[in-house]
């Protein structure tokens, strides 16, 4: 029977102490010694908020229990490495810096007195929330999981859906102290060819102090990230991430934040809804027409009312003109001055309805909006007309079903907006112009951002602007099927 060997004499207790230094004043990181199978001199060390205590105590009775044969340490060791005594999987290293990354990442770190093994047993339990309904891809038919900041989670929930052992999970750490698990997801066969070798590259090639949100590496991603239109998409459904795999594209998983990345991304695609595929095609059809239109009035209906009012009042029927005219006569300011405050202020509140406290936010919104547009016509500041159209411009800005495609035109509507002002329609169209020239130009991770018109891909028109019946899909959406290839 062995004897415990003094801790101040072996590389195990020099192993320790400079582990200990590496964290030192972390008030959280527990050393403790023991006696594993009474006999043999051992010690713990784990970081006590991210470890999951219940795992840890049967664990540590396991080894304290006392054995009916003598075990020394070489028997202890080699019973670690087979696996027959503990429950998890233990990874055997000399490297103390490699443990110490697997203290912060959830493991236990076990030494043998006397030997220079450190013994690494993962543990880890975060605290997160459970899985709940999605909050900004919510949808009246069909799945109402939604992924959480927890990314084995995530990762149980994307398994849940593609039960396929081709489905394949790359794991990568970035950023330097946050030493966030991102993970590349894909089906192996379906894939792009050459888009796993380019998204890799990318990530691999991001020097950051940190990842505390998904869009560090959406930007990082993205081909052209001086663009106003998002080469990313961003979701937070599970089933949307499954279909976009299905489609031949690529998903990154970063752990601690809800939203995936979905990449490639066309204009088209960013318009769809995950609601479209769970309701009859007519239907999903004649949603998407609806949605393509207000998106225009959404773009270009203040700029052209200001365009129209100030340099063609001759394409105004007489009687709407003259209703306009009179509504306008008291106002002091022109048409683009006025567009731009009622505009700005809209914006105000849309910022405000989602900076107050949830219980009042829509409340304050659109009352605030009642109030502050009536108060304006009868004040004398603005026309009653203008404050129709910027309401008509932000109801059909939230149909847009992507937050972030939304964003630029709501950016863009300005300059829209100022051209029509100086240049009349012919600024409006300049500017439609530069925008359409712009997106033909576009590409996501080498895909064409208006495929499939701009270039031209028939296949693919039948879930473009309409949504085909299931029968006419069931070859790959996107394009990217075996077939095509």
């Amino acid at each position: 029977m062995e004897t415990a060997l003094k801790p101040s004499n072996d590389a195990s207790a020099e192993a320790s102490i400079r582990i200990q230094q590496a964290l030192r004043e972390c008030a959280d990181v527990v050393v403790q010694s023991i006696h594993a199978c009474g006999t043999i001199s051992c010690t713990w060390i784990y970081i006590s908020s991210i470890v999951d205590h219940q795992v840890l105590q049967s664990e540590i009775f396991a080894l304290l229990k006392p054995r009916p044969e003598p075990v020394t340490s070489e028997r202890l060791f080699s019973l670690l490495c087979e696996g027959s005594l503990l429950s998890s999987p233990v990874t055997i290293t000399e490297d103390e810096s490699a443990a110490v990354q697997a203290l912060l990442h959830g493991s236990a770190v076990l030494l043998i007195h006397g030997r220079r093994e450190l013994c690494l047993v993962p543990i880890k339990k975060y605290t997160s929330r459970a899985v709940t309904e999605p909050k900004n891809e919510n949808v009246i038919v069909g799945p109402q999981e939604a992924f959480i900041e927890n990314l084995d989670a995530n990762l149980s929930l994307l398994r849940h859906i593609i039960k396929h052992p081709s489905l394949k999970i790359e794991r990568h750490i970035v950023g330097e102290y946050t030493q966030t698990a991102v993970c590349i997801v894909y089906i192996e066969g379906l894939l792009k060819p050459g888009l796993l070798e380019h998204v890799r590259e990318k990530l691999n090639g991001i020097k950051l102090d940190g990842i505390l949100g998904i869009n560090y590496l959406a930007e990082h991603l993205e081909s052209a990230p001086y663009s106003p239109f998002p080469q990313i998409q961003f979701t937070e459904r599970p089933d949307t991430l499954a279909a976009a795999l299905l489609e031949g594209r690529i998903g990154v998983i970063a752990d601690g934040t809800p939203l995936t990345l979905v990449a490639p991304v066309t204009f088209f695609s960013l318009m769809q809804s995950a609601e479209d595929y769970f309701q009859r095609y007519f239907a999903a059809t004649w949603i998407r027409w609806i949605r393509y239109f207000f998106t225009v009035i959404s773009f270009l209906l203040p700029s052209t009312y200001v365009a129209v009012t100030t340099f063609h009042p001759e394409m105004i029927p007489a009687n709407l003109l003259t209703t306009i005219a009179a509504s306008r006569e008291n106002i002091p300011f022109p048409a683009l001055v006025e567009a731009l405050m009622m505009e700005i202020a809209f914006e105000g509140l849309r910022e405000a309805g989602i900076r107050i406290p949830r219980p009042i936010g829509q409340t304050v919104s659109i009352i605030g909006a009642i109030v502050i547009g009536q108060a304006a016509v009868q004040a004398g500041i603005v026309s009653a007309p203008m404050v129709i159209v910027v309401s008509m411009t932000g109801i059909a800005s939230f149909i847009i079903p992507h937050f972030e495609l939304g964003l630029s035109f709501r950016l863009l509507r300005f300059p829209i907006m100022l051209l029509g002002g100086a240049l009349g329609l012919f600024g409006v169209i300049i500017g439609v112009f530069l925008i359409y020239w712009h997106l033909v130009t576009l590409r996501s991770l080498g895909v064409p951002y208006m495929q499939p018109f701009a270039p031209l891909v028939f296949s693919q028109w039948k879930d473009a602007m309409v949504r085909a019946p299931w029968t006419r899909l069931k070859n790959s959406p996107a394009g990217y099927s075996k077939k095509q290839r």
